[in-house]
């Protein structure tokens, strides 16, 4: 009898868990994946092109609401969680759910999971979703490319919202691919900051395929995190961005405090904009599980690209959508940017949002009045058109990566606030990457 086992995940996670370890294994039968986080990714199917000879249907994806009734109905006898950025409590909580209904309940850690590569690996990985990865990752490649002249290739961790077989390798080096895989905003508030400086981005649902495809051209690997998930391959070096924003939670979110365990070099990020005593409680607790790690300190010095917009205006701030929703930020770089410039208010989009963004406010009530960049698909993307121009606003700054002027039709002036990784203290990442 093989055993039967749902994933629980959230298009991410969950597929690699199954590609490493379950899809060629006669032991286990997967009998689903539940879906959460991310909208519109339950009611499909991973399909039977992905999922092997021992899946000739494919899985279906079915909403996490329904993992009780599935335990039951489906006699599971093992429950994997395998996503991210979530409170220690909430995991133990599924675990007590899974359990009392006479499943096992499992995390699948580093050895299980990471893949071995035959080029050396940096990963950049964080503690909360919205820590600074991006930017590290930019701050990484910059050192590798330009003052060691390395052939370095980023492989981003996943983002498949769309078709699951087109999406099973890709490889992002122009604007034009962007189109070509029809990104989402999400996608592109990723890949669009490493297109802009010519770094080859890779990334998809099947990361064996990925990294061997990426190693062909490749000196160097550069493992570019998502939330707060380890890293899909052996680092040679990780690096790991926690954030004094949110002191505390280094210890207290999963699988985070994975990686301030696993850490080879700590980044406390934001310290200029963070309160000093949260800059030392997030020392102490990085050191209290990782006494000898070396720590830098740096900020994310933000700018905009025209003052004039924001000043003694009447403001919309729109931030990343992943940082304000699961990551549980209530502020971000625009949000910083409008106050700091001048602006005379910041607009409560909440009375303009309409359908899916109204769903997102009412599901993540502490945004407050900030609008998150969520675009999931072409239908959320018109939603954020339509939310924005509904506002009673003078002007737009826009805190995301991407530049959404490309993908929404803006009634007002708009301008966008950005930000980059400066280490203030030593070792720099330079230093770092030199002894590597």
């Amino acid at each position: 009898m093989r055993t039967k086992v749902i994933i629980m995940g959230a298009a991410g996670r969950d597929f690699h868990n199954f590609n490493v370890c379950f899809r060629s294994n006669e032991n286990y039968e997967v009998v689903a994946f539940t879906a959460t986080q991310i909208p519109g990714i339950e009611g499909r199917r991973y399909p039977p092109a992905l999922s092997g000879s021992l899946y000739p249907q494919g899985i279906p994806i079915e909403p996490e609401e329904k993992l009780a009734q599935l335990i039951k109905e489906k006699e599971v006898k093992e429950v994997i969680f395998a996503y991210s950025d979530v409170p220690h409590q909430y995991v133990m909580e599924k675990a007590s759910l899974v359990n009392a209904l006479g499943a096992d309940f499992r995390l699948m850690g580093i050895k299980t999971t990471m893949l071995k590569s035959k080029r050396p690996v940096i990963s950049i990985t964080a503690v909360r979703t919205g820590s600074g990865k991006s930017q590290t990752t930019r701050r990484v490649i910059e050192i590798l490319k330009g003052k060691k002249g390395r052939r370095a290739v980023v492989i981003r961790h996943p983002m498949p919202y769309g078709d699951l077989v087109k999406q099973e390798c890709q490889r992002y080096e122009t604007y034009q691919d962007l189109k070509r895989y029809e990104c989402t905003i999400e996608e592109m508030e990723e890949y669009e900051p490493h297109i802009n400086r010519g770094t080859v981005v890779y990334a998809g649902v099947d990361y064996e395929k990925i990294l061997r495809e990426a190693e062909k051209e490749a000196e160097v690997i550069v493992w570019d995190g998502g939330n707060n998930d380890f890293s899909f391959y052996r680092p040679d070096l990780s690096i790991v961005v926690v954030d004094p924003h949110r002191a505390g939670d280094e210890l207290t979110y999963y699988p985070g405090n994975v990686n301030l365990r696993f850490a080879d070099v700590v980044i406390i990020n934001k310290v200029d904009t963070a309160r000093p005593e949260n800059v030392e409680r997030v020392r102490k607790n990085v050191l209290a599980v990782n006494p000898d790690v070396p720590i830098i300190e740096a900020a994310s010095p933000i700018s905009v690209d025209d003052p004039s917009v924001i000043k003694e205006k009447r403001i919309l701030a729109i931030e990343d959508g992943p940082t304000l929703t699961h990551g549980g930020m209530r502020y971000g770089a625009a949000t910083i940017a409008a106050q700091r410039f001048g602006a005379s208010e910041i607009v409560d989009p909440r009375p303009y949002a309409v359908r899916s963004i109204s769903r997102a406010f009412a599901k993540y009530p502490h945004i407050g009045n900030l609008l998150p960049a969520m675009g999931y698909s072409k239908e959320q993307l018109e939603d954020l058109e339509a939310t924005v121009n509904k506002s009673e606003c003078e002007a737009v700054v826009i805190g995301t990566p991407v530049d959404l002027t490309k993908l929404i039709d803006f009634k007002m002036p708009t301008t966008r606030a950005r930000y980059e990784l400066q280490e203030i203290s030593k070792p720099s990442l330079e230093e770092i990457l030199q002894k590597f």
